[in-house]
């Protein structure tokens, strides 16, 4: 049974037909990586994924959830399905260890000594054990993506989506950010992610999806994916991204 399963997912804006009949797969415990060319529906589908956007036909199963628009049904999806973007989405006002420790005290009730001891152990599995008491502008863009990173763990989700986590970091905090993904990943975290770090779809992913045009273009194991392309497309993909 996978972990996640898209079924002929469609997607419109409008006239305009962003998912055009997705299915994929997440097994338990894998890293599957989806690639594209920026307007190719990549974050699209990651939204429907989570329910932030509406899909128009198909179906999303999701560690045990329907995909639908039901709000409490969806409130217990979140609980078990973490997203982080691109954005940090800290509270400013609030410290490191209050950002974290929030969604579980008021979604889950968790007590308020749980939520702290919670909150420490997700700090330093992200390496910033000692930014506790911080606040996200004393942080710089890599260390506040890994706290965002940490407020998804602390609710102990069965699945993490992540998109394009890294694209407003530079390449020293992209590397920070990508260690703590990798360290995930090894611990048997099932991960959906979007992402234009080609090396690290090859190196860390199970599966690498490559999207053209609101469709599923290629897709396979990720080293075979980057080594032989089968369509021009992802060939000129992986080509201009060497560049």
């Amino acid at each position: 049974m996978p972990e996640v399963a898209i079924r002929d997912v469609r997607k419109s804006f409008g006239a305009v037909e962003v998912l055009k009949g997705i299915n994929l797969e997440v097994g338990r415990g894998e890293v599957t990586a989806l690639i594209g060319r920026s307007g190719s529906g990549k974050s699209t589908l990651l939204r429907c994924v989570n329910g932030l956007e509406k899909i128009n036909a198909g179906s999303i199963e999701i560690a045990g959830h329907t995909v639908g628009t039901d709000k409490s049904a969806l409130r217990a999806l979140r609980r078990d399905v973490g997203i982080v973007f691109q954005s940090y989405n800290l509270f400013p006002h609030l410290s490191v260890g209050q950002n974290i420790m929030l969604a579980p005290r008021i979604v889950k009730d968790v007590a308020k000594g749980e939520s702290r001891a919670t909150a420490e152990e997700v700090l330093a599995l992200v390496g910033l054990s000692e930014k506790f008491d911080a606040y996200p502008d004393e942080l710089s863009g890599g260390q506040q993506q890994r706290v965002a990173i940490a407020r998804s763990l602390a609710m102990r989700p069965k699945v993490m989506l992540f998109d394009e986590v890294t694209s407003a970091l530079d390449p020293e905090l992209t590397g920070e950010v990508l260690a703590v993904m990798e360290q995930l990943a090894r611990g048997g975290m099932t991960m959906l992610l979007v992402t234009h770090e080609m090396g690290f779809a090859r190196r860390v992913a199970n599966t690498t999806v490559f999207m053209h045009q609101g469709r599923i273009h290629e897709a396979g194991p990720s080293r075979e994916l980057f080594e032989n392309p089968k369509t021009p497309e992802l060939a000129q993909f992986v080509r201009s991204d060497v560049k």
